[in-house]
């Protein structure tokens, strides 16, 4: 009896369990005891065993509560109802039992199972409702569970009542129809999600993301989506159309978890250090050594008990291993995101087991199409099966790659933040090893490859576990003979793994070639204004394209090992197949390739072709974030600055204090200052003075920690403000540059602005102070961001001021203005404690003390008094400089006025300073003593500048509007507006701020993305640049080689009809057979290769041919280009966009041709077969296209919006990374880290879409592949008495793989789409306006000019930009060859606009220039820009050879550069260095000084020999004697040439020839400097403002 197979069951239900005969009919059905266990106990058993795993996980996740809705109440209400009802069951049982009825305890068990179910999902409806979850997917699936296995009874009950013509148990039939309605209708309730918790985020949030409170089905089908969608379909998306992050994915969330695993493997780090140092009360460790201080450290001491009790230092030598310990990144990321990992690996082996169901399927259907007697309900079965499976294994897999992409999301999100952060505490030593364009390519690059890893990472286990399962059922299908394909697998993965890791050595190669093509670009950049007006483009072009030209060549490299590689890739199923089908049928003449094994076999063989393809991509991509993670983990490995440098935890004594200290700018390195030791009083100012090179600039860092402290002790009280010597400013607007974090106090703000004498600029400046300043502050002259600089550290109100020498690049009248009213001892600052490094001699006497520095050594400190009358050099020094100090330095006025002032006039000192006995007054009076010995000195000047002082309010500031270029380049900095010092203001009018003006012109541009479909231009362009006959012959190549497969594949079909002869083969018809399928697989292989090589080869070509086209138009593109383009985003171009261009969009292209040409070959298979299916190909085809359309709207546009939102990340990081030393000065590091977040998670807003698109699309792409498997199946089903089962295995074998493909082919179609915008980026740098042309064949200046320096000005008219006022208004001027002119102005006056007109950096708007009678706008840019020769304001150097700085093209002997040097008075240091002229100079010349660096313009403007020279204010940065030596340099060596000097300083033009007064775009005044002063006009008024004339 069949029911003896289970006798337990049988009794237990009293009746027969399972029924064979039953289930195997026309009619089939299952037996009444099955369905009242099995089928009552599976939901239930699925929900107890997740409930006490779900429980936890809502008592973990309160979200809040749900307030009670109306579904809540039905859903609660439906499963008490059901409990009713269930109940009902088992109540009937006992009063049956109670009356002597025979009853099964199946009867009483499955109720009470049941009603103990429903009522736990009644308790789960509530708790979720408490916890604040809004749909449920536990539950979801509970009903969906109890709805299937209804569904049987459903159908059954009815079936047996029908047959029996009756009911025979009613009162169950009835419970059973009242049990199902409910279960069907919490299933439909179960679908929609509850109302948002109350408190909850999302109420708060002005765009919340559907997803966060959608259903579970509409989770796991990205239904939440749609509207978005769709509405990327009406039109572009833009960013306000997109959803807020989901609280988990917020770096807010995600970073503090990672710090707290980063921090632990720190600190293991940190503890096997220590291991080995002697144990002390305090430590400051450094990974080389430890210092520990034994003994007090001083907290509440004054100076001299801090310094004296500081105990004796031990050097401890750290172990060898401990030296090199750097945390491990790898294990923090693991311990940090294993959950995601977990959850994403269930999913994985879910969707790796239902892989292979349809193998035993596919086998099942052809046992069926063989076997005419099997009923037909079966095919269909198998046909609906086949859909199932291939939908439950869509949604698992969609589930698992989303898991991956948001895990590698949030691992992007995390190393940026970590590099980030690093970068912020660096040392200074270590930055030379990482390059600004490193650190970035780590951010950009690195992080890229974790995230391209996360996806693949399954595959270390889900690969080797699918060929192993596969291998078993080969086993199964063919014997023994599979080991032959599988020796082949075999054999093919070492020649993978060396390629793998040929292509791995290639690209760390081509990483390097790119960081330093980046490099340079970066630098390019920066200093494209000096290359233009030296006319060194071409130089540094070819420098860049022969980096360019190595980054290709090895790229070219593993172009062709990849075609090697893609050779193996579609070999290998091949091979492997042909290998095994060989094997079988020549073992044994028996062994009969049929349709059901070379089907089934062919099926698995495809499953295996996946993991065996993945595991080079996979070997790969582990290799590459093998080296990325090594680059990362050096980085975050790096020293950090020591904070122990500086003891800032002093509670009293002095607010600066350095005892024996010893600095150095690497621990290695020399020291640069030495045996410093002293204490700055409580509210003093301090002057450091020194020459070029003296380490006044070092002082000031070692006081910041920037330093290596290699012995010595220093202690800081107080916050800290610093103005550095070049000033760093933010791309912000100019509020948010002072404001820098602070909150805005009107009134302290007008008085910083006033003080710093910034009102003035506003009014210039389009916006007012909400103005945008460009990167680097580009639209601000060197003077305002000075201002800006000192602005900032005057607003931030610390208690210990730095002041690199903040007056070098303003005026003389700005200088006294700003010392009077910020630094010295009436000044804002008063009663702070101020350090200044200056060059301004005439400020000394108003110090409280003076240091000078000689070669890193203090060499004198004490009160001005005290120097003076101690120290004859110093007295010698001040003499011989203090009285024209104009001359020399552009800070202020003759001295002997500024005390005339300060002492007598001033009404603002408090009365004690004209005290006889006040330090400052004698220091000042011995200063006028010293001063009135010298017979230059103009006794009136103290007269006059009384009378300026009183006047100056009423004086009209001749300031012109239109003269000011938009504020783009025009310098506002004038020579001498007066600056009337106090002004009594109300309370009122000082806390009023600027009017704000109406925004002007936004100067930096907003990037762009382009809208709507790529336009057929771009694809045109790439294939141009491919070449077309290539692109034609590619296509033909992929063509053939599809050709092949499919007839190899029909040809395996027709061999597997054969018939056997008395049960064995036919020899002669199997060796042809096997002969022919032999061949057609070679065939396959050469046109792959070929394909691959031409492929390779065209995509070589196109990216040699865009990155030069874009790169020599980008050097060509007008100064104005530059100023309205941020760095950053060229530097996107040119290293992300130039990379997809590169490795990504040829290898897309492969991809798409070959998915293209699959998708094509299955449809012709699958209608070849069944030409039924041909009617439903056009619906299909329809709704893909549709799907399609819709993605790729949505999708494009997301890339856009995400590359644009990029950019700012880096852009903002190269900021931080240039302004570090500001950042830690003001300890607003931490403000910077969470801009840094803002500005990622920005980003991820339009990355997170991205993902959830794909999926999206892939979701409803399997969708429709499914329903071809189905119809494939389903003909086969229908029409199986006229096919073969070759054909049956052929057709549905194509069809199983369609739906991977189809998927591929939206994604690689989508995914060119998106790539290729970036060649459309490339393309539109390729095609923006330039300048005119460097070289006029036709119309060169002959080779000898400029031989005489004659310039003449025809009513000569310019402006900065289309569309803005003229700057100069039709000047007439004639300047005789070797004439000395000084060009003199206020602000806007049009003075630099001047220059920049001579070297046609603005071209003309009317009248022209003319050069020795050579009109220069008629000859090429670089035959004017490389005979004349400019110094500029700032030093610019390129990294690279000293040489190479001085002479790029290599023109000049070394002889020539040696005496360069020496004029230059550079010939001592140079000499001095170890490679001399081959010393390298670092990113930006940072390892020079700034006065160094002018030294070395002064260098280049020597070896040019030009006959017309222009000084743009040259001797800013250098100290006094450096200055005199200049100047004397050009006395003597431009002797018999034209020298154009643009003066700040009126001074330096003195001993001019003739001197041109700008007034508004206008010449004012032209004559020789002593009639303009005799003639009484605006040259004397400036002279008189200055004290040089009276």
């Amino acid at each position: 009896m069949a029911g003896s197979q289970y006798p337990g069951l049988d009794r237990f239900c009293g009746s027969t369990f399972w029924d064979y005969p039953l289930l195997d009919s026309a009619d089939p059905d299952l037996t009444p005891c099955f369905q009242k266990t099995v089928l009552v106990w599976i939901p239930c058993f699925f929900l107890w065993a997740v409930a006490p795993l779900y429980y936890l996980f809502l008592h973990r996740h309160n979200r809040g509560y749900i307030q009670m809705s109306k579904m809540n109440k039905a859903k609660t209400a439906l499963a008490a109802l059901l409990v009713l009802v269930t109940l009902l069951d088992l109540f009937r049982a006992l009063w049956e039992y109670t009356n002597g009825v025979k009853v099964p305890a199946v009867n009483f068990v499955s109720p009470l199972i049941l009603a103990m179910s429903m009522g736990l999902a009644g308790f789960f409806i509530q708790y979720e409702r408490l916890k604040g979850r809004q749909s449920s997917g536990v539950l979801f699936l509970f009903w969906l569970l109890a709805t299937l296995c209804g569904i049987v009874t459903f159908r059954s009950n009815i079936r047996v009542a029908l047959l029996e013509g009756g009911v025979s148990d009613t009162f169950r039939f009835v419970t059973f129809y009242l049990y199902f309605p409910l279960v069907l209708t919490e299933l439909i309730l179960s679908a929609f999600s509850e109302r948002a918790p109350l408190f909850s985020e999302a109420n708060r949030d002005p765009k919340p993301s559907p997803e966060e409170s959608c259903s579970f089905l509409s989770k796991i089908t990205f239904w939440w989506f749609n509207p978005l969608v769709i509405l990327g379909y009406k039109r572009a998306l833009e960013r306000a159309d997109l959803y807020s992050l989901n609280h988990v994915d917020r770096s807010d969330h995600v970073v503090p978890a990672f710090e707290k695993e980063w921090q632990k493997e720190r600190q293991k780090c940190h503890s096997s250090l220590k291991q080995g140092s002697t144990t002390g009360p305090e430590r400051f460790e450094s990974q080389d050594a430890k210092v520990v201080y034994n003994g007090p450290q001083g907290a509440g001491k004054d100076k001299s008990e801090l310094i004296a009790g500081k105990g004796e230092v031990e050097i401890v030598e750290g172990s060898e291993s401990a030296k090199k310990c750097n945390p491990s990144l790898f294990k923090a990321l693991v311990r940090c995101f294993w959950p995601l990992f977990a959850v994403s690996a269930i999913y994985k082996l879910i969707q790796d087991i239902l892989l292979f169901v349809s193998p035993q399927l596919l086998k099942l259907l052809i046992a069926f199409t063989k076997d005419k007697d099997i009923y037909s309900w079966k095919g269909y079965l198998y046909a609906v099966l086949l859909l199932l499976v291939a939908i439950i294994q869509s949604l698992v897999l969609h589930q698992y790659f989303h898991g991956c992409f948001v895990m590698g999301m949030r691992l992007r999100t995390v190393i940026i933040s970590a590099v980030y952060k690093k970068s912020l505490v660096v040392t200074n030593e270590a930055r030379k090893s990482s390059t600004v364009g490193e650190i970035v390519n780590l951010m950009s690059v690195d992080a890229q490859r974790f995230m391209d890893l996360s996806t693949y990472l399954h595959m270390i286990w889900s690969a080797p576990f699918q060929i192993a399962v596969s291998l078993y059922f080969l086993w199964q299908t063919l014997g023994p003979s599979i080991l032959a394909g599988l020796g082949v697998m075999i054999l093919l993965i070492p020649i993978n793994i060396v390629m793998a890791n040929k292509t791995k050595q290639l690209q760390v190669k081509q990483m390097i070639q790119k960081d330093a093509r980046i490099k340079l670009m970066n630098e390019v950049l920066n200093g494209i204004k000096v290359l233009k007006l030296y006319a060194w483009e071409l130089s540094f072009k070819e420098k860049i394209e022969k980096i360019r030209s190595k980054e290709l060549q090895i790229l070219r490299n593993t172009a062709f090992l990849n075609a090697g590689a893609s050779f193996t890739w579609v070999c290998a199923p091949f091979l492997v197949s042909l290998t095994t089908f060989a094997v079988y049928v020549l073992v044994d003449e028996r062994n009969i390739l049929d349709a059901e094994k070379a089907f089934v076999a062919l099926s698995l063989f495809n499953i295996l072709r996946f993991p065996l393809n993945m595991l080079p991509n996979l070997i790969t991509s582990m290799v590459q974030a093998r080296v990325s993670l090594q680059r990362l983990e050096n980085f975050l490995g790096h020293d950090e600055l020591d904070p122990n440098n500086v003891d800032r935890h002093v509670a009293r004594g002095p607010p600066i204090a350095i005892e024996d200290g010893t600095f150095s700018w690497g621990k290695t390195e020399d020291p640069i200052l030495k045996d410093i030791s002293f204490a700055v009083p409580d509210g003093s100012l301090v002057a450091v003075v020194g020459q070029v090179g003296a380490g006044k600039s070092s002082l000031l860092s070692a006081l910041l920690g920037e330093m290596e402290k290699q012995h010595g002790y220093v202690a800081v009280r107080g916050s800290t403000a610093f103005v550095p010597q070049q000033a760093w400013i933010q791309n912000a607007t100019l509020r948010d540059n002072i404001l820098f974090g602070k909150r805005l106090n009107n009134c302290q703000y007008k008085e910083v602005l006033e003080a710093c004498a910034l009102g003035p600029d506003l009014e210039m400046l389009p916006g007012g102070d909400m103005t945008e300043i460009g990167e680097k502050g580009i639209n601000l002259s060197g003077g305002q961001k000075q201002r800006v600089s000192l602005a900032r550290a005057v607003y931030s109100d610390s208690n210990i001021y730095y002041l690199d020498d903040p007056l070098s690049a303003v005026d003389a009248h700005v200088g006294k203005h700003i010392f009077d009213n910020v630094i010295g001892p009436n000044g804002i600052l008063k009663g702070k404690t101020r350090l200044l490094v200056t060059h301004g001699i005439s400020f000394l006497p108003q110090c409280d003390q003076i240091m000078v520095l000689v070669d890193g050594k203090i060499w004198l400190l004490g009160t001005y008094t005290e120097l003076m009358e101690q120290n004859e050099a110093f007295a010698e020094f001040i003499h011989n400089y203090g009285n024209f100090e104009d001359e020399e330095e552009n800070e202020e006025g003759d001295p002997t006025e500024d005390i005339g002032v300060l002492v007598d006039d001033d009404p603002s000192l408090p009365a004690q300073n004209a005290e006889e006995d006040n330090p400052i007054t004698q220091a000042r009076r011995l200063l006028a003593r010293q001063m009135s010995r010298d017979s230059r000195v103009r006794t009136t000047s103290m007269r006059s500048d009384m009378s300026l002082s009183e006047k100056g309010s009423q004086r009209s500031l001749h300031r012109s509007h239109e003269g000011s270029p938009d504020g783009l380049t025009g310098k506002l900095d004038g020579i001498a507006k007066p600056i009337p010092l106090k002004r009594v203001l109300s309370h009122e009018q000082k806390c009023q701020l600027p009017q704000k003006k109406e925004e002007g012109d936004k100067l930096i541009q907003k990037e762009v993305a382009e809208t709507g479909r790529v336009k057929a231009s771009v694809f045109v362009e790439y294939l141009r640049s491919v070449g077309i006959t290539l692109s034609v012959i590619i296509c033909l190549l992929y063509c053939a080689q599809n050709a092949a497969s499919i007839y190899s594949n029909i040809w395996l079909s027709e061999w597997s009809n054969d018939q056997p002869i008395n049960g064995t083969q036919d020899i002669a018809k199997r060796d042809l057979r096997l002969g022919v399928y032999g061949a057609l697989g070679v065939a396959q292989g050469v046109c792959v290769v070929l394909a691959a090589f031409c492929s390779a080869y065209g995509g070589i070509r196109s990216s040699l041919h865009l990155h030069n086209k874009s790169l020599l138009n980008m050097l060509r593109s007008p100064m104005q280009f530059f100023d309205v383009t941020p760095m950053g985003r060229i530097i996107n171009r040119f290293s992300q966009d130039v990379n997809i261009v590169d490795t990504v969009i040829p290898m897309i292209i492969r991809m798409w041709l070959s998915c293209l040409f699959w998708v094509l070959s299955t449809l012709f298979v699958i209608s070849f077969s069944t030409p039924l299916f041909l009617a439903i190909i056009v619906p299909l085809a329809l709704l893909y296209y549709f799907v399609q359309r819709f993605y790729v709207a949505t999708s494009r546009q997301l890339k856009r919006i995400e590359s644009i939102s990029r950019s700012p990340i880096y852009s903002h990081f190269g900021e931080t990374v240039q302004g570090t030393s500001t950042i830690r000065a003001y300890d607003r590091g931490e403000q910077f880290f969470f801009q840094n977040q803002a500005k990622v998670d920005e980003n991820q807003v339009a990355y997170y879409p991205m993902i959830v698109s794909n999926r999206w699309l892939a979701l409803r792409l399997e969708f429709v592949g499914n329903c071809i498997v189905l119809f494939a199946a389903l003909f086969a089903v229908i029409g199986r008495e006229t096919l073969s089962p070759g054909i049956v295995g052929l057709s549905i074998t194509y069809a199983l793989q369609i739906t991977q493909t189809l998927n591929w082919m939206v994604r690689m179609t989508s995914e060119l789409e998106t790539n290729i915008v970036a060649v459309e980026r490339i393309k539109e740098y390729a095609e923006t306006p330039t300048e005119a042309e460097w070289v006029v064949d036709d119309n060169r200046p002959p080779d000898n000019w400029p031989s005489e320096g004659k310039v003449n000005f025809n009513s000569y008219q310019t402006r900065y930009r289309e569309g803005l006022d003229l700057v100069i208004k039709g000047i007439d001027v004639t300047i005789k060859g070797g004439e000395k002119i000084g060009i003199v102005g206020r602000t806007g006056a049009g003075k630099s606009s001047l220059t920049l007109a001579i070297f046609r950096i603005i071209e003309a708007a009317g009248g022209d220039i003319e050069i020795d009678g050579v009109n220069i706008s008629k000859i090429g840019l670089h035959d004017l820009r490389g005979r004349i020769t400019i110094i500029p304001q700032d030093p610019v150097l390129f990294s690279g050879t000293l040489r190479m700085n001085l002479d790029p093209f290599d023109s000049c002997s070394d002889q020539d550069i040696w005496v360069a040097l020496e004029l230059s008075h550079l010939k001592d240091f140079v000499m001095g260095l170890g490679a001399q002229l081959e010393h390298e100079v670092s990113e930006g010349g940072e390892n020079l000084s700034v006065g160094q660096r002018q030294l070395v313009c002064l260098a280049r403007a020597l070896l040019r020999k030009s006959k017309i020279l222009v000084l743009d204010e040259a001797t800013a940065a250098v100290d006094l004697e450096t200055d005199d030596l200049i100047q004397s340099t050009i006395r003597t060596q431009f002797a018999d040439c034209t020298v154009l000097t643009i003066a700040h300083r009126l001074n330096t033009i003195m001993d001019s020839t003739r001197v041109l007064v700008l007034d508004a775009g206008r010449i004012a005044e032209f004559d020789s400097p002593q009639d303009l002063i005799a003639s009484r006009g605006i040259f004397y008024g400036m002279a008189k403002d200055a004290g040089l004339a009276s």
